[in-house]
């Protein structure tokens, strides 16, 4: 499997600047399902953020945020 490079990308978390450092594939998908939902990438970062437990980093929630999505597309696929 072709990786694209981690890269550190500025976001906005309830008013406060931080970065975050994500493989290329993990952005884009984190980015398409914003632009799904109607919400902007700093709003989805927020939530993640919001829900995420305090032993996983944010780039780790924002991994997990896209595979779960996946998964959920995936399993609704099965059961159509």
């Amino acid at each position: 499997m072709v990786q694209g490079p981690v890269r550190k990308r500025s976001v906005t978390i309830r008013g406060h600047r931080t970065s975050v450092s994500l493989e290329d594939e993990f952005w884009k998908a984190f980015k398409e399902i914003a632009a799904s939902e109607g919400r902007s990438v700093n709003q989805l970062v927020s939530e993640v953020d919001e829900s995420r437990t305090i032993d996983h980093s944010l780039a780790s929630a924002i991994r997990l945020f896209v595979l779960r999505n996946f998964q959920r597309q995936v399993q609704l696929r099965c059961e159509q």
